[in-house]
């Protein structure tokens, strides 16, 4: 059973290294899929505060937010350790936190129900509301323009090109968020996307009115 007391040093932790975070990815997205996983874990029988433990700690090492994945990696490691958690629970927070990105489609998928668990909370708030402002955020934060008809929309994608290469806000919803519905690894998790998928496509139909009235 894992120890529930390393939750609020988890919180602390994140909340110091996420606090600032410009481009969508910061302390309140993790609290919010933490939050998630722990539904999506009481639904699906597995462990709510594993799965809210590393949802907090998924984007520790994520490179969109300005470090490399390899200091995150290493960031991360340090401080599972200096908590005590035992080599096999690091092993395994480790390794569901490898496979959480979407990588333009090209990352691993995730090997344990916990895994599932925490990418689908993940996946989740990239839809909806919230989903779209934090799309926007991002696009902002990297330079890129909330539309242009001139940027074809990518089909495929290397983890390069996803990451540094030309694209729009719009191209966003297409390339990436509406293809993750689809990639949910549980039933609560597609059946909460029904509904902030649609509400995406319905703003976005309604973007392209104005875009060109």
């Amino acid at each position: 059973m894992f120890n529930k007391s390393l939750l609020p040093k988890a919180r602390e932790f994140v909340q110091a290294e996420l606090s600032s975070d410009p481009g969508g990815h910061d302390w309140w997205h993790a609290k919010r899929v933490s939050v998630m996983a722990r539904k999506i874990a009481a639904a699906e029988g597995a462990d709510p505060d594993f799965c809210e433990f590393v949802a907090l700690l998924h984007d520790i090492p994520d490179d969109k937010r300005g470090v490399s994945e390899e200091a995150g990696m290493k960031l991360l490691n340090v401080w599972l350790n200096d908590n005590g958690l035992n080599p096999e629970t690091i092993s395994k927070v480790l390794e569901i936190v490898s496979t959480m990105s979407f990588r333009g489609g090209n990352n691993v998928p995730p090997k344990t129900l916990e895994g599932k668990i925490v990418q689908d909370a993940d996946r989740l708030d990239a839809l909806g509301a919230i989903g779209i402002a934090r799309a926007m955020v991002y696009s902002g934060h990297v330079g890129q323009l909330i539309h242009d008809p001139g940027i074809p929309v990518r089909s495929t994608m290397t983890k390069e090109e996803y990451r540094k290469g030309k694209s729009t806000a719009v191209n966003h919803f297409h390339e990436k968020l509406f293809k993750l519905p689809a990639l949910l690894n549980t039933e609560y998790a597609r059946k909460i996307a029904q509904e902030r998928e649609q509400f995406m496509r319905t703003y976005l139909d309604q973007l392209m009115k104005e875009w060109d009235p």
